[in-house]
């Protein structure tokens, strides 16, 4: 009897007495790609028969040792409403509102993720919003060490006023676009996350296969725990130098210590917002943060106000080594100061802090406002809020929290394997600016996961990507730029068949690395696929560097996609963002002038010309030379000179 009692129990418990089921990617208002075969799957009780019926087409399958069974259904035209139904001795499962159209994976980081919500002319674009041909489906950020078979969430949404403020912003410009051209259904398939680097994208397969990632992929740890010890390591080895060292608690001591001495901490320009984003990924626990107040003399004797910004979990507080405050605390912290607590010049403010209790996810830190970073002595107001060094408190538990970019390949498992293999016409890409410290092993990575992911869909679908846009400093090519040199790795990703690019330089924002113009850049990857994809005869590509000659003291630069000419975009016409080194290797800002469709460049300081360089800085302000078409030419250079990235690899 008792032995019956546990067979009853482990076949409860069992995938064998599930019900019926689609895959959650088939759910109501579900886009399938037209003109393609439709592969449809889902689970039901292992050796069951399943048959499943979709716009007239019926086929019969028999679900194998796991519960798993799928289908292809024939190529349908663009159309519907269709009914998706499975039916079998366990149940039935039906979806409704189904359509046949275009659907277009999109995927990257978060210039992929910015939602309408927070695009340029929100509220003008709610407007325009009313599309009930446009569905998006939104994948929740997940990571694991093991593929997934199927998402855990997510549903199809119909574009309205109401739904299309979460729309990635890019991707509902990109379909609304499509819609007007071609009207038909429209489906965004959206899988992307906010500062995720390309190599948490690619499969464990593909990168075996690759010489620079392969080591990596042969230790890819197969516990969290194993994971949180890599981590622990490679963040030692940034801090210290040393990925073995492991400071004790009488090391850590002496962070408190009123010399202390800043060299192996982060630095961070300001002192409010997640750890995460300022260089120490992951980290949960208790950890220091510090910095340098200067103090003018009339002050020493004066009650000051320390105000710090929040924390609600216990924080400690040190000023030139000596405990001023400890406690937990909602909201921002008002803390009153006794005279004599400053002294004149140099102090040393110290936090101890661990993680937000009430914003778990956010780690250690402060969160709020940086107004709320100060110290006052009732008339005057000094700012506390930039220049902050931060340091984890190693010798105390501590733990990662399981983040995009902890693990290779662990978005793939968790973000693209449930996806696969459902048809779809192409993919959308915005990313690389998590990259771009590594941006010459981009050269390999970028195509290394284009042709890894055709090869999964057994599907060479077309691949459009955004250049990265402008943010930063716009410095002369002596000084080097990683933004330039991963442009240039997407440059040279085009070598690949049925690829695209939008060239965006012109439209970001120097001091703001998201943009809020996603309605130009999806233009630009409209145009790319109703050129290639959909056979409209419009132009569609940016200016693209061919080849140089020199003559004399002049280089003569010609283009691809300048057929009908170059033209400048300047109120007073004069052409930017072009410099020119000799044998000597020291570049010059030239002068440059359009030709028809080529430029001629020069510069009274270089006599004989060896190399050219357009646009090439993180944050190109000056470039404006255009194809007479109205797109924005792609920085480039002319040599082949080492960049700044090209010894830095994954780790």
């Amino acid at each position: 009897m008792k032995r019956i009692f546990i067979l009853l129990l482990l076949a409860c418990a069992s995938p064998a007495f599930a019900q019926v089921k689609f895959a959650r990617l088939f759910s109501d208002h579900v886009v399938l790609q037209r003109q393609k075969p439709i592969p449809v799957w889902g689970w039901a009780k292992p050796g069951e028969k399943v048959k499943v019926t979709l716009a007239g087409q019926s086929m019969d399958v028999k679900a194998d040792a796991s519960g798993k069974w799928r289908v292809n259904f024939k190529a349908l035209e663009a159309g519907g409403p269709h009914s998706l139904q499975a039916s079998a001795k366990s149940g039935n499962a039906a979806v409704n509102d189904v359509l046949i159209g275009e659907v277009w994976l999109c995927s990257g980081q978060s210039n992929m993720e910015w939602p309408v919500s927070a695009a340029k002319n929100y509220e003008e674009e709610r407007k325009n919003a009313e599309f009930p041909q446009i569905r998006h489906f939104r994948v929740d950020h997940v990571v694991t060490l093991q593929p997934e078979q199927d998402l855990s969430a997510g549903e199809w949404k119909v574009a309205s006023a109401e739904t299309v403020g979460g729309f990635t912003a890019v991707g509902f410009f990109f379909a609304r676009e499509l819609y007007q051209k071609l009207h038909v259904p429209i489906g965004l398939l959206h899988s992307s996350w906010g500062g995720s680097q390309i190599e948490g994208w690619i499969s464990k397969e593909a990168m075996l296969g690759d010489d620079q990632l392969r080591s990596y992929a042969q230790n890819l740890p197969k516990t969290w725990q194993e994971a949180d010890a890599i981590m622990d390591k490679k963040l030692k080895k940034q801090l210290f130098k040393n990925a073995t060292y492991d400071p004790t608690w009488e090391d850590e001591k002496k962070y408190l210590s009123p010399d202390v001495d800043f060299t192996s901490w982060q630095k961070t320009a300001d002192g409010v917002g997640q750890w995460d984003w300022k260089g120490l990924m992951g980290f949960r626990g208790k950890g220091y943060m510090a910095k340098e107040v200067s103090i003018s003399s009339d002050w020493v004797a004066k009650q000051t106000t320390l105000s710090l910004a929040e924390n609600d979990g216990p924080v400690e507080v040190y000023i030139n080594g000596k405990p001023v405050h400890e406690g937990t605390a909602k909201g921002a912290r008002k803390i009153q100061l006794p005279a004599g607590t400053w002294k004149e010049g140099k102090n040393i403010l110290t936090l101890k802090t661990g993680n937000m209790v009430s914003a778990a996810w956010f780690g250690p830190g402060l969160m709020g406002s940086a107004n709320d970073l100060y110290v006052e002595d009732g008339s005057r107001k000094t700012s506390l809020a930039k220049d902050w060094y931060l340091m984890p408190a190693f010798a105390e538990k501590h733990e990662y929290a399981h983040l995009m970019n902890n693990v290779g390949t662990t978005i793939y498992n968790a973000m693209i394997v449930p996806l696969l293999p459902f048809a779809i016409r192409g993919t959308l890409w915005y990313q690389g600016e998590s990259n771009a410290g590594r941006a010459y092993q981009y050269r390999q990575s970028f195509p290394l996961m284009i042709n890894d992911w055709r090869k999964l869909w057994n599907d060479e679908f077309s691949f459009y990507w955004v250049q990265l846009s402008s943010f930063g400093a716009d410095r002369d090519s002596n000084k080097g730029s990683n933004w330039a040199e991963l442009r240039e790795a997407q440059n040279m990703t085009l070598s690949l068949p049925k690829t695209g690019m939008a060239v965006t330089t012109d439209v970001g924002n120097p001091l703001d690395i998201h943009p809020t113009n996603k309605q130009d850049v999806a233009h630009r990857l409209a145009t790319n696929a109703l050129k290639q994809d959909y056979g409209q005869n419009i132009p569609y590509a940016s200016p693209l560097y061919d080849q140089m000659q020199v003559d004399g003291t002049k280089a003569i630069i010609s283009f691809k996609n300048a057929e009908n000419g170059l033209t400048v975009k300047d109120r007073y016409g004069y052409l930017k963002g072009f410099e020119i080194a000799g044998e000597d290797k020291v570049f010059h800002y030239a002068q440059a002038e359009i030709q028809g469709s080529k430029v001629v460049v020069s510069s009274p300081k270089v006599s004989k010309p060896v190399a050219v360089r357009y646009a090439w800085s993180d944050a190109p302000e000056d470039a404006n030379l255009y194809n007479a078409d109205g797109f924005p030419a792609s920085a480039f250079r002319t040599d082949s000179w080492p960049g700044l990235t090209v010894n830095t690899r994954f780790e």
